[in-house]
């Protein structure tokens, strides 16, 4: 090989290298900066958690409806204390208000209803999404204004979806339009018995909200809204400032009169829209 052709194979090796170099030292960070998954359940206790249940003071965890066992966050029932159910419809508050993330939980029914819940509460619950701050609630308010991923178990015969949607105190967009029912069903299958289902809230602030069961995409909407309609959320417009769109806000896990069980409950953060 001559001196010239030695010298322009080493410039090519050098530059091949480089590239080489180049893609090894991006590969790491592309990963590096996918946001971690954070636990918001502990697995130990309530911490980070702040009950609000009807007719009760922000923080009077009534009854101990709320409580964590072998590991698991679960909704009970004591008949000592609930003999009846007494519309004694709860929310577990976290701490921290989210905006843009991935949320998963993993949930189960089990046992029985509550004596005295009402028929359409029969295995059902779910998380609350861009929900009001719990110190707003009045004391004898059912649910708070927020977007509610619907948790729902089947029936011995018949089909009854899960991650649904309901809209209390809100509405949403569907299609474009303005989507004003109160609940909506998804395209998920129906789970029965007390099987664990893994349900994931992909949430882009005031843009599209996805739900997914078990990995599958079943309901899709955007532009989470306060409804003008409703009386309280009517006071919550006017503090702030007319502004309807909702880009963020609390979550909360629901106590509906029957017993459920959280495996886990975990968020990944997303960055900030750009």
């Amino acid at each position: 090989m001559s001196s010239s052709c030695r010298s322009l194979h080493l410039r090519w090796m050098a530059v091949i290298l480089a590239l080489v170099g180049s893609v090894a030292t991006v590969a790491p960070g592309i990963h590096a900066e996918e946001p971690a998954w954070r636990p918001l359940f502990n697995g130990k206790d309530l911490t980070g958690w702040t009950p609000k249940i009807r007719g009760e003071a922000l923080g009077d965890n009534y009854g101990d409806t709320f409580r964590v066992e072998n590991g698991v966050l679960k909704v009970v029932y004591d008949p000592a204390k609930y003999p009846t159910f007494g519309e004694k419809f709860g929310h577990l508050f976290f701490a921290e208000p989210f905006s843009r993330y991935k949320l998963r939980i993993d949930y189960r029914f089990t046992g029985e209803q509550c004596p005295g819940g009402p028929g359409w509460a029969i295995r059902n619950s779910g998380v609350m999404l861009h929900g009001e701050d719990p110190k707003g609630m009045t004391l004898d308010q059912d649910f708070p204004a927020s977007i509610e991923v619907q948790f729902l178990g089947g029936a011995p015969e018949g089909e009854r979806t899960t991650a649904n949607l309901c809209t209390p105190g809100t509405n949403v967009v569907m299609d474009g339009k303005l989507f004003t029912p109160h609940c909506t069903t998804s395209k998920s299958k129906t789970y029965r018995g007390d099987q664990w289902v893994t349900v994931e809230v992909e949430v882009d602030g005031d843009k599209v909200i996805r739900h997914l069961v078990n990995g599958e995409p079943v309901l899709e909407y955007e532009g989470a809204q306060l409804d003008p309609n409703d009386p309280h959320s009517k006071g919550l417009i006017a503090k702030r400032d007319g502004k309807l769109l909702l880009d963020g806000g609390t979550i909360s896990l629901q106590s509906e009169s029957h017993p459920i069980e959280f495996r886990r409950v975990e968020i990944q953060v997303l960055p900030a829209r750009k």
